[in-house]
């Protein structure tokens, strides 16, 4: 453990008092051993990370961090750039490439994974890999490749996870134990913040209580008193009572908070048109949240964040109306802002200078924003087919955000009565404690191709069964797969010291085994018989298991089966043994007295047994290892092995060659037991792998030229992608056409309204729309046939868009045509370059790869670029 010294060294260098959690994770890496912190948002669980790096930079060694969205990447590359200097840190997104060579690389989990299939020189000098948020792993899209690099990364790498509060962190660090090597688990359930679950509930006479939830462990009473007052029919409102009560207004709730000193607040709201509508009304509404000297400053922050933008785009985006709302403390939030703006709001509000930020939950997800209290809309919301009530995990994100350390002493979160929610269900879910992680993973196109070219067939199924996925189903699987591995090592170490001047390993082998086909030939009945004259006290050589050398027999007994033998060894263990653990009649080499009174089961029994053994074993002058020298030339098979007597080790080898020989008996068997547990994912891999097969991408376990592409191609859909190259749909088309061909994988019409009629910039283009249609139905249908989730069906509806803005249209024309938002559009945009960037390398035809280039050159223009850059600030 950290002396108490230390822990007052590491305060001082970090500027605060470590917390418990925080020096028993930095006592894991001190030790070099991994570790898995679970500790809620806003715990300081970046102090394990930046101490991890530190170490690693203190003996020259490299450290990655990854972070599973772009956004956390930039995010993190600036807090790292402050904290080591420019010099020190490189980035590694689809967007940015900076200073790839620095000893700090933080970059997406996506890009370390790509890394490791692709046998990356930048892996050299790599000694410690951080990864954040690291619960996403359950992310269905994302989630598979957490647990790739967890599996692919050489085990000599140490890991740092870092997650949000999970309820079976010990198993996710059991199964990195199993898989990786010793990892160790901390966890932190108590918040840096003391938190207040609150319920506000409005009153139509104005009087608008916000009250505690609980009082103690049991509910508020005066919340109780109130909310029986009041009773619903099913599918109509129908109050009785006293007490008239409705859902406060947004308008009530900011006012109430700000009369009780709760600002600032992050009040969630699960649509963007209801954020943007409500930061419009309390604006409005509202007087301004902020002072002189405040709105000053968030005019300079703004100013800055969108320099790059033009008047006209600022036009179309409703600049002048997003930076009075911000001058007057209020913002929205959400992904349909452009990341200019985004950002702005965010500067603002780390300063304290905004009030109020209604934003969707995709503020919850690791950008650094806490605030005084969080209010939160509605206890459900819309999946895009009907309203599901939050999870336990969902509430814990959003609330994580209360409470701000070092500023507040308690954070607040504020619930809404609504007549649809009763508070025996808002007190539920704000004292559940459970959030398990499961695992998401599942073999895809790319990860089976780049298996094939990475390993062998039999590795590439073992590494697939070391998964969580397998773990959490079937331990016994992940275990016998680690067993295996664990054997394999085994042998490759005896392997070592076989090697020597007088022969080879195999000469050695050879040996070994000649001696173990003659002690074969001894009949079951003979060894049998030798076994049932054994008496008490007769001390014999063994050879089990891991165990090789002398044992005293204490018992024997005749079963069904055969003889069973009770033997103590040179270890001070019971060992026990059958009539098929003897090659060869077993033969005493020496008798002693057992110690009475007979207790062989104490320790203190077996430890007189053995002075017993080794004082008898010395007169007799045999050997550690039960086997005579004088003997040793007439087991000898000179007419194979005869240089191999000059070896004074050779007793040593030949021991070291019988256990070669046992584990290559032992690993059949076990890849035996591994078949047996055959698992959903080997299934489901060897169905990926015969769509492959069929469609010419595999041959026999090698990759096809078509194979090797789809190694390199990084997209949801990647077999239906590389089919089009393949076939030519995207081949000689001019780079806005090409951009416009390529948005139908990249674009997913989401509205429940229907998307509008497609546009083509030719007749061309139409049909090849056609033939990408085809081939996407083809490969669904032989998806479904064979068990397994099809891909996103590709869609037209943005190629207007694409080709116009690629063509040299201006932003003001695309948006107001289409009636995107402007956040939209710029997260599709640079998807859509991504996806170009990687035909300008893969794509077989080289004119494809000329123009894919192009068309990236000219989509990165105007918002999509100054939504795309790193601020010269980190």
């Amino acid at each position: 453990m950290i002396s108490s010294a230390s822990r007052e060294e590491l305060s001082a260098e970090f500027g605060f008092p470590l917390d418990d959690f925080q020096m028993r994770a930095i006592d894991v890496l001190r030790s070099g051993e991994s570790v898995v912190v679970s500790a809620p948002t806003g715990s300081g669980k970046t102090v394990v990370a930046d101490y991890a790096i530190k170490q690693a930079l203190f003996q020259g060694e490299r450290a990655f961090y990854t972070t599973p969205i772009k956004a956390l990447s930039n995010q993190k590359f600036s807090d790292l750039v402050n904290a080591h200097g420019r010099e020190m840190v490189g980035l590694l997104t689809g967007d940015n490439v900076v200073n790839p060579e620095a000893p700090i690389i933080v970059m997406t989990t996506e890009v370390l994974r790509n890394m490791l299939y692709a046998r990356s020189d930048s892996l050299v000098g790599l000694s410690t890999v951080i990864l954040d948020e690291v619960h996403f792993i359950q992310d269905a899209y994302r989630g598979p490749v957490w647990e790739e690099v967890i599996i692919h990364l050489p085990h000599e790498i140490r890991l740092v996870c870092l997650s949000a509060t999970v309820s079976n962190a010990p198993e996710v660090a059991e199964w990195m134990t199993t898989v990786r090597g010793v990892t160790r688990f901390v966890i932190e359930e108590k918040r840096p913040v003391e938190l207040e679950m609150m319920v506000m509930i409005g009153d139509r006479s104005g009087q608008d209580s916000l009250l505690p939830i609980f009082s103690g462990s049991s509910i508020n009473p005066r919340v109780q008193r109130m909310v029986e007052s009041v009773s619903f029919r099913k599918g109509a409102k129908r109050q009785t009572g006293r007490r008239p009560l409705v859902t406060p207004r947004r308008i009530d709730v900011i006012e109430a908070l700000k009369a009780d000193d709760l600002l600032p607040t992050i009040y969630f709201i699960f649509s963007r048109q209801g954020c943007d509508e409500a930061a419009v009304t309390t604006a409005r509404d509202l007087p301004a949240l902020t002072t002189t000297d405040q709105r000053r400053r968030i005019a300079a922050i703004v100013e800055e964040r969108v320099r790059d933008l033009s008047t006209e785009d600022l036009d179309v985006l409703g600049y002048d109306g997003f930076r009075h709302r911000l001058e007057s403390g209020i913002a929205s939030h959400h992904a349909g802002m452009v990341p200019p703006f985004k950002e702005a709001v965010e500067a603002c509000f780390v300063e304290g200078l905004i009030q109020v930020v209604f934003a969707t939950e995709t503020l919850a997800v690791g950008i650094n924003m806490p605030a005084r209290s969080v209010v939160i809309d509605k206890l459900s919301k819309f999946t895009g087919e009907h309203h599901q009530f939050l999870s336990a995990a969902q509430f814990t994100q959003l609330t994580g955000r209360a409470g701000r350390r070092g500023l507040d002493d308690k954070g607040h979160a504020v619930l809404l009565w609504s007549p649809f929610v009763t508070i025996e269900q808002m007190a539920g879910l704000a004292s559940s404690k459970s959030f398990r992680l499961t695992s998401s993973f599942r073999p895809t196109y790319n990860m089976a191709v780049n298996l094939v070219r990475a390993y062998p067939r039999d590795k590439a199924r073992h590494l697939l069964n070391l998964s969580l996925a397998q773990f959490q189903s079937d331990r016994d699987v992940v275990k016998l797969e680690s067993k295996v591995e664990r054997k394999m090592q085994e042998m490759r170490e005896h392997e070592l010291s076989l090697h020597s001047p007088h022969g080879s390993p195999e000469d050695y082998l050879t040996l070994a085994q000649s001696q173990s086909a003659r002690r074969s030939t001894a009949s079951v009945s003979v060894i049998d018989d030798a076994i049932s004259a054994l008496r008490p006290g007769a001390v014999i050589h063994v050879d089990k298991g891991r165990y090789t050398g002398m044992a005293t027999v204490v018992s024997t007994t005749r079963r069904a089966r055969g003889w069973k033998v009770t033997a103590i060894t040179s270890r001070k263990s019971l060992l026990q043994l059958s009539s098929e653990d003897f090659p060869e009649p077993p033969v005493p080499v020496a008798t002693i007295d057992l110690p009475q009174p007979f207790t062989p089961t104490r320790q203190d029994y077996q430890r007189k047994v053995v002075e017993r053994m080794v004082r008898s074993l010395r007169k007799g002058r045999v050997s550690a290892s039960g086997i005579h020298r004088e003997s040793r030339d007439a087991s000898a098979d000179t007419s194979v092995t005869s240089h191999l007597m000059n070896d004074s080790d050779l007793e040593d080898r030949l021991i070291e060659a019988q256990k070669i020989l046992r584990i290559r008996k032992e690993l059949p068997f076990l890849q035996e037991q591994v078949d047996k547990h055959t698992s959903s994912i080997s299934r489901t891999f060897d169905r990926v792998l015969g769509i492959l097969e069929l469609w010419g991408y595999v041959d026999n376990w090698e990759l096809t030229p078509k194979g090797d592409v789809v190694s390199r191609l990084f997209h949801e859909s990647d077999l239906l992608v590389a089919e089009c190259l393949h076939r030519g749909l995207l081949d000689e088309l001019e780079a806005p056409a090409l951009a416009a061909m390529t948005s139908v994988f990249v674009y997913e019409h989401r509205s429940s309204d229907p998307p509008p009629a497609p546009w083509f910039p030719s007749k061309e283009a139409r049909s090849r729309w056609k033939s990408i249609e085809s081939i996407s139905s083809d490969l669904r249908q032989l998806e479904i046939h064979n068990h397994l989730l099809p891909h996103r069906s590709p869609d037209p509806t943005y190629v207007s868009v694409a080709y116009s803005w690629a063509a040299g249209e201006g932003f003001s024309e695309v948006i107001e045509s289409e009636e995107l938002s402007g956040g939209d559009f710029v997260r599709n945009m640079k998807q859509l370059v991504d996806l170009l960037r990687q035909f300008s390398l893969i794509a077989p035809s080289a004119s494809t790869r000329r123009e894919a280039l192009r068309a990236g050159e000219l989509i990165m223009r105007g918002v999509v670029e100054a939504s795309s850059t790193i601020s010269e600030s980190a």
